[in-house]
């Protein structure tokens, strides 16, 4: 557990919940999905004291579940989000992808999973939930940190005023590392591509190729659930009650702000998500299509090589009938003229089909 007062331009971290909250500012607390459900007693206990209200059972539940899709619920006191994020850093993923080897991308697709962050955001407090190998904490806590020493120029230079800003900002962070998975995924997926095309190759790594569609399939679900889930968080926001305090008022149109950037950023990254999709699906069709090409020449190739040599078996066949009487049998100049007909004749025909361009390899 780490326990973070935000104030202002200061940031205080703090060895357990305070007994009261601070007069000024919010505070953050953030859990490990393990020391969260071992903590619950002493979280409701806190947020009693504080006067915030507790949290419903249901949504302890939710933030519980390591199963759960990411969606958006909300109460008179607080509201809930749980959002996925990549259970590998792309950092991690980015290193397999340099590798451009076939176990490389299969790493890389299998580590394609998410895994949930809950967020209950209350007027001055915020509680997450992470996975226990979740690093968006401690890289908030650095970050912020960095803020109020003023070593870090990347973004906002300021420190959240709200928790429900502060959400909003580890949430686009979750959301741009979907987005740093546009070049890995562009890379793997465009060397499979060229190993399912080669004309001169034996493509059998069907596998790794059902399993990265399935990889796409579960991030466009996940997409899509993030999509839903910031979508009903900008309808709920829009309901929250207007301010006469202009300050208060700023403040809800920069939450607004924020929350149509990250739908913005969860939008691309769906969009690059399906047209990976159909691009391998067009890839399987047309590796179909050049497979049926191929084997239509092999066939056509052996129907006219069968043409060309119809005749010539019929020749054969009649000189090799048992008859006193045919022609030519009985000269000594007999064999060459039947050579020289069946070879004209195969010539002929070649000739005529190559014309054609049934024997060409281009058509």
């Amino acid at each position: 557990m780490r326990v973070f007062h935000i104030a202002g331009e200061q940031i205080q971290e703090l060895d357990a919940l305070p007994t009261d909250l601070p007069a000024g500012g919010f505070l953050w607390v953030g859990y490990a999905r393990e020391e969260f459900e071992q903590q619950i007693a002493e979280v409701q206990a806190g947020l009693h004291r504080w006067g915030t209200g507790q949290l419903v059972d249901l949504h302890v539940s939710d933030l519980l579940n390591k199963q759960l899709p990411s969606h958006f619920d909300y109460t008179s006191w607080y509201d809930l989000l749980v959002f996925r994020r990549l259970a590998a850093p792309a950092g991690e993923l980015s290193a397999e992808a340099e590798l451009g080897t076939l176990a490389a991308a299969e790493r890389v697709l299998s580590a394609l999973d998410t895994s949930p962050v809950g967020f209950a955001v209350f007027d001055r407090v915020l509680i997450t939930v992470h996975p226990s190998d979740c690093l968006v904490r401690d890289f908030f806590a650095d970050k912020l940190g960095k803020l109020t020493e003023g070593r870090d120029f990347r973004g906002s230079g300021r420190l959240p005023t709200s928790p429900a800003e502060l959400m909003l900002r580890m949430v686009n962070h979750i959301v741009d590392n979907y987005l740093d998975l546009r070049r890995i995924l562009s890379r793997q997926l465009g060397a499979l591509q060229k190993l399912l095309l080669d004309p001169h190759g034996h493509f059998e790594n069907w596998p790794m190729l059902l399993a990265s569609r399935d990889a796409l399939h579960r991030l466009e679900d996940s997409c899509e659930d993030q999509r839903s889930a910031m979508q009903e968080w900008l309808d709920a926001l829009d309901e929250w009650p207007d301010s006469a305090d202009p300050h208060l008022q700023r403040e809800r149109e920069l939450l607004r702000v924020r929350s149509r950037d990250v739908l913005e950023h969860i939008e691309r990254v769906l969009s690059h998500v399906r047209r990976h999709e159909a691009s391998a699906e067009s890839a399987v069709q047309m590796h179909f299509s050049a497979l049926s090409h191929r084997t239509n020449s092999i066939m056509r190739t052996l129907t006219v090589l069968t043409a060309i040599f119809l005749p010539l078996n019929l020749i054969t066949g009649i000189f090799g009938m048992n008859f006193e009487t045919l022609p030519l049998i009985h000269r000594a100049t007999g064999f060459w003229i039947a050579v020289g007909l069946m070879a004209a004749i195969g010539l002929a025909l070649g000739a005529f089909f190559w014309r054609k361009r049934y024997l060409s390899s281009k058509t």
